[in-house]
């Protein structure tokens, strides 16, 4: 398998992914990723080099999304001063599921971050899904604390203010690496 960076012409591709996802979490019982997410924000966000897809010949089974920049009101300044890497929107086909794609991807990004002279690899997950955090736990990040205030729209509750860390380090996440 290959990691490398979403292309603009993958927009559409990782949309349907994210919308598998979606429907997966559904059947889950799972509130997380039912607001469509924004075609422009996604393109952006590739465009800036931090979408990364994971491609077993032609078809791709996983994604995930590692950036310097931290979403707003989740982490202290204290935090914020730290040299860190936040990872956002992993996510793993269904195909693809319990061949432990989503930690070697955890894996591939800590070791990116420890290049780029990260301190920490962090992220936030969706405050009510407990088995995504038991996920987080054991792939070694440590649960930093939940925030609940300060979302979206006008301040109210936070849905995805359930904040982890771990440190970054070399790895060995068996991926034919074509990002650098």
């Amino acid at each position: 398998m290959r990691i490398l960076p979403a292309q603009p012409s993958d927009v559409a591709k990782l949309l349907a992914f994210r919308e598998e996802a979606a429907a997966w979490l559904t059947r889950l019982g799972s509130d997380q990723w039912q607001r469509p997410y924004p075609a422009d924000r996604l393109l952006a966000t590739v465009e800036a080099g931090t979408v990364f897809m994971v491609v077993d010949d032609d078809v791709t089974a996983a994604t995930i999304t590692l950036t310097p920049d931290a979403e707003d009101g989740l982490w202290t300044e204290s935090e914020l001063s730290e040299p860190s890497r936040f990872i956002n929107k992993l996510t793993v086909g269904r195909a693809y599921a319990g061949q432990n794609l989503g930690g070697r991807l955890l894996d591939w990004a800590g070791g990116r971050a420890y290049r780029d002279g990260a301190k920490w690899l962090r992220l936030d997950a969706w405050t009510t899904n407990e088995a995504l955090q038991r996920y987080y736990l054991r792939q070694g990040f440590d649960h930093v604390r939940t925030v609940r205030e300060g979302g979206a729209v006008n301040g109210g509750p936070r849905v995805s203010g359930w904040l982890a860390q771990r440190l970054t380090g070399p790895t060995d996440h068996g991926f034919l690496d074509l990002t650098e």
